[in-house]
């Protein structure tokens, strides 16, 4: 089959094609041109595709001609997201490429009440996208409808899985039609989402436009070996000044909520006021949403944000993301950078690994088979010394990680244990073994008890009262 050169040689109807050059789109992505003709001659198809690569309107396009008009009032197509970024990013999308119809599209999520989202839905629905959790809410409140699905998309199905929806997933694939097409579209192909595709997937056709879980080639990878956390906040104001030519808009990945706030209060100390925001899980959703508004418009330099948003934000021109922290589920790495090098963009991703984060990192490479360019610090950055709680939670770190690979590995935090041998009794007061027989506590015992138990004061006491003469 030859390949697509124009959107024209999908047979699309006129809506959909002005949409799409309203757009800016001027020639499909490999994902689209694989991908549209087997939807739209009615497969499922199982894509393996990284964010960033077209695949909204891959699956969008088909689906807006198959769904074509609006009609009756209950949807017809329901797209499943992990997380109300995605969506709201999808219902963006789709109400674009949907500009000259008069499809109806909404997204349910959580983070706000049910009410308005089910007043929506009540005025009639074409296409329905949602969040697992939202979805099923709504639905056994008995607000939503479902039997006249006839297409069942599930976007970034291994975010699903990490997020652990395949309960709800389950539950939801019970309770809409059998008969459908389906689509799974995921960024990575781990076993879980393996077992899902072939669950709910009838004979699909494959489309992977890069092998699974390997960056953009659009990105520029490098890696600093950083001692802690201080010589991680010394390096980044060194990058930040040293190439603030090149880095106009900037994501920085934190593990957790707090170093995200810390990470971010140190921007904000070196930029311009309104140039940095943070988004995490603790932030409410008018808040996370106006930040990500900003960010898109340029008016926000830096945005610093944990994985609970490393999918939800479509921007075509971040210049660099900065992993601050190595991400534990090493597919998010591949997320994480996919946020730069977007729509055929070049783009750069930093990180910083300190000792107990070295690891991972050699994971992440094996699992992307690249090797990640490791970089001298350079000679300008302070090098701190590692607080003492810092290295012994360092430590603490990698004796787990070799007690993983060798359950027999004792550790440097066992010197405590050395002693203890099978069958021997520990008395928790004192750390020792517990002797039959022998008093709990020593302590406060006289040198030289008297009679019974007495004292010796006692019973010098005794001795000197006068005693009762006999009659």
């Amino acid at each position: 089959m030859d390949t697509p050169a124009t959107f024209a040689d999908f047979k699309l109807n006129k809506q959909l094609l002005t949409a799409v050059a309203e757009a800016g789109f001027t020639e499909p992505t490999p994902v689209q041109s694989q991908t549209i003709p087997l939807l739209l001659a009615g497969h499922d198809v199982l894509g393996i595709a990284q964010t960033g690569t077209g695949k909204t309107a891959a699956f969008g396009l088909p689906l807006l001609m198959k769904v074509k008009y609006a009609q009756g009032e209950h949807p017809r197509a329901l797209i499943l997201a992990p997380t109300r970024e995605l969506a709201i990013q999808l219902e963006k999308h789709l109400k674009a490429l949907a500009t000259y119809t008069d499809l109806r599209i909404f997204a349910i999520y959580g983070g706000l009440g049910p009410k308005t989202q089910i007043e929506t839905i009540k005025k009639g629905l074409d296409i329905l996208i949602a969040t697992p959790g939202r979805l099923m809410e709504i639905y056994l409140k008995g607000d939503l409808v479902l039997k006249n699905l006839t297409t069942l998309v599930l976007d970034e199905a291994d975010k699903m899985m990490d997020m652990g929806f395949m309960p709800q997933i389950r539950r939801i694939l019970e309770i809409i039609p059998r008969k459908r097409q389906n689509v799974l579209f995921s960024a990575t192909m781990p076993e879980r989402v393996t077992a899902l595709s072939e669950e709910f997937l009838e004979f699909p056709m494959r489309v992977e436009v890069t092998p699974p879980a390997q960056p953009a080639q659009t990105v520029t990878q490098s890696l600093y070996e950083v001692p802690n956390l201080a010589t991680k906040i010394n390096l980044l104001e060194y990058l930040l000044h040293r190439d603030a030519q090149e880095m106009t808009r900037v994501m920085l990945f934190a593990r957790t909520k707090e170093n995200a706030d810390e990470v971010a209060r140190f921007l904000q100390r070196k930029a311009p006021v309104g140039e940095v925001r943070v988004i995490h899980g603790n932030k409410g959703q008018n808040a996370r949403l106006n930040s990500m508004d900003a960010f898109k418009a340029g008016e926000v330099r830096y945005l610093v944000a944990t994985d609970v948003a490393a999918r939800g934000i479509d921007v075509p021109q971040v210049s660099h993301v900065i992993n601050f922290d190595v991400p534990l589920i090493y597919d998010d790495y591949v997320h994480r950078i996919g946020r730069t090098g977007r729509a055929r963009h070049t783009g750069a991703a930093i990180t910083f690994a300190n000792p107990a984060e070295r690891q991972h990192i050699e994971r992440i490479q094996a699992l992307t088979k690249q090797e990640i360019p490791l970089l001298p610090i350079p000679e300008e950055v302070q090098i701190t010394n590692t607080p003492f709680l810092e290295s012994q939670q360092h430590a603490r770190v990698l004796d787990e990680q070799r007690r993983r690979e060798d359950p027999t590995f004792a550790g440097a935090f066992h010197e405590k244990k050395e002693w203890i041998k099978p069958g021997v009794t520990i008395d928790k007061r004192t750390g020792k073994p517990f002797e039959e027989g022998r008093k709990k506590s020593q302590k406060g015992a006289k040198k030289n008890p008297g009679k019974k138990g007495a004292s010796a004061p006692g019973m010098k006491a005794i001795k000197s009262r006068p005693r009762r003469k006999s009659n």
